[in-house]
C-alpha cells in the first residue's frame, strides 16, 4: 500500500485547511486509516483516526470539535479537515493504513505534509 498526503501548507490561526491522504496498491487490506503528527523533538501523535466501513472514528481530545476525519472508499481517499487551527498544531503530519496483507500486518506511512499555523 502507497500512501500520499496532500494539502498542507500555511494558514493563520483560526483558519482552515483539508489534508487528504491517497491510497493505492492493495486498499482492499486496510482495516484502519489514521492521521498522526510530529513536532521535531516529540514522539508522533494520532490525531484521529477512521475504520475502514467509516463507522468508527477516533480523535485526540486536542482537536475534538474541532477536525473531522472522513474517507471516501471509491476513491481511496481519507480527508482530513483542520478548523480552527491554533499555532499549536503546527507539525508535519502523517497518513498511516493498518491492516493485514494475507498474515503480515499492514503498516503503511505517507511521505508527511507540513502544516503550519501562524499566530
Amino acid at each position: 500500500v502507497q500512501l500520499v498526503e496532500l494539502g498542507g501548507g500555511l494558514v493563520q490561526a483560526g483558519g482552515s485547511l483539508r489534508l487528504s491522504c491517497a491510497a493505492s496498491g492493495s486498499t482492499s487490506s486496510i482495516a484502519v486509516m489514521g492521521w498522526y503528527r510530529q513536532v521535531p523533538g516529540k514522539q508522533r501523535e494520532l490525531v484521529a483516526s477512521i475504520t475502514s466501513n467509516g463507522g468508527r472514528t477516533n480523535y485526540a481530545d486536542s482537536v475534538k470539535g474541532r477536525f473531522t476525519i472522513s474517507r471516501d472508499n471509491a476513491k481511496n481517499t481519507m480527508y482530513l479537515q483542520m478548523n480552527s487551527l491554533k499555532p499549536e498544531d503546527t507539525a508535519v503530519y502523517y497518513c498511516n493504513a493498518k491492516g493485514w496483507l494475507g498474515l503480515s500486518n499492514l503498516d503503511a506511512w505517507g511521505q508527511g505534509t507540513l502544516v503550519t499555523v501562524s499566530s
